[in-house]
């Protein structure tokens, strides 16, 4: 203990002999800087019990030492943050070094950060900063159908003559609630006063938070439907989706097959999920362009239905040698022929589900009210969609 003290004593002694210049004033500050914005920042539920707690999180960013973080209020005198008393600010910051910051902080920092001032709220809520967020998290599963969806969902909100533009009113009294990004506390008891609801901004930052509010639907594909009925292994039919944040999984509503109802599916994994390959209703038959490039071994999805009332399914299956053709390689000439042989061997031997027989210049829907109708054919190419069909390969071959 006595060495330990007369060592630090020497050591003070030789500093304070050190002759130090004083830093300029503002430069100490700066080394708190980076803390403010890497502190966690959550988000929740705004209402009348925790506001406080929202917009507290923000203001305790001046709980740091020497940094200057007011919290912004309704006031054109008090958007600008100044610097004051050598203190420095955020918005001191240039804009280069200020985006890159703000390019690292989640959704939920970019919510939090975007309820401080009017200044930093148009920031982030820029497209350049949540199009990285949208394309990481919602790119699989998001298609052209789902952005048209989208569009029409604006559309109908500017439209205060449309009487269905007034359902989605819960949707953004619930969004705006959820997450302080357009508008301050101040204005959400204003909002909720008018007859009609404030228009949604089309802008990624909005069309991510109504994914994430689960209140927004989108249309999608799902692999083996139903919680993999047996019916439906190997496919993946179109549904309308809806996302729940609490478990991660979403919520399917799959169109009626002729006069079944409307068919649920709860708790909806992400790998389940795909973006529509091709951009045709599930209706119609896709025009196949694929056909003269089709060899035995090639992977492909054809649509199928059960009868001419159903709505089409894409079904995972390769194509198969003719029955003459031993397979060789070097004398296999089934690439040649009009006739093409598609298998599914996810099936037995001899089903009547096993293997079909298309025309590959003259091919059309073509199938019976017995076997069902197959329709329009896609070449899968991709090395990670013929993985993905395998991974849902059933553990039991299917009568």
């Amino acid at each position: 203990m006595l060495f330990f003290l007369v060592t630090s004593l020497s050591f003070l002694l030789f500093l304070k002999s050190l002759p130090l210049k004083p830093l300029p004033p503002g430069i100490s500050d700066v080394r708190f800087l980076p803390l403010c914005f890497w502190k966690e920042l959550s988000f929740t539920p705004i209402s009348k019990t925790n506001k406080k707690e929202i917009f507290g999180g923000v203001s305790g960013f001046s709980s740091i030492p020497h940094v200057t973080m007011k919290q912004g209020i309704c006031n054109s005198n008090l958007d600008n943050l100044k610097e004051s008393d050598g203190h420095i600010s955020l918005l001191d910051l240039p804009e280069l070094a200020l985006d890159c910051v703000l390019e690292k902080l989640p959704p939920s920092g970019l919510c939090t950060m975007a309820a401080v001032c009017s200044s930093l709220r148009e920031r982030c809520a820029s497209n350049h900063f949540w199009e990285r967020h949208m394309r990481q998290k919602w790119g699989t599963v998001l298609g052209p159908a789902a952005y048209r969806e989208w569009q029409w969902f604006i559309a109908s909100r500017r439209n205060p003559m449309n009487s269905e533009a007034r359902k989605p009113q819960g949707l953004i009294k619930f969004i705006l609630h959820l997450w302080p990004l357009l508008w301050f506390s101040s204005k959400f008891d204003k909002a909720n006063k008018e007859e009609t609801a404030s228009p949604i901004h089309d802008s990624v930052m909005s069309f991510y938070l109504a994914l994430e509010s689960g209140k927004f639907w989108f249309p999608a594909q799902v692999y083996n439907r139903e919680n993999g009925h047996i019916g439906f292994m190997l496919s993946c039919y179109d549904a309308q989706l809806s996302y729940d944040h609490q478990t991660d999984t979403f919520q399917a509503r799959y169109p009626p097959h002729g006069r079944r109802a409307v068919a649920i599916e709860t708790g909806v994994p992400w790998e389940r999920l795909r973006a529509a390959p091709v951009d045709t209703s599930l209706h119609d038959l896709h025009v196949s362009v694929c056909l003269s490039d089709l060899h035995p071994g090639d992977h492909i999805e054809i649509q199928w239905r059960r009868n001419k009332e159903f709505p089409y399914g894409w079904w995972y299956g390769v194509v198969g040698h003719l029955e003459p053709c031993d397979g060789h390689e070097n004398y296999c000439h089934c690439h040649a022929s009009d006739a093409v042989v598609l298998e599914f061997n996810h099936y037995t031997p001899g089903s009547r589900w096993r293997r079909t027989v298309i025309s590959r210049k003259d091919h059309r829907e073509t199938g019976s009210e017995a076997d069902g109708f197959y329709g329009g054919i896609r070449k899968l190419y991709k090395t990670d969609e013929i993985a993905t069909w395998k991974k849902l390969w059933p553990r039991e071959i299917l009568d």
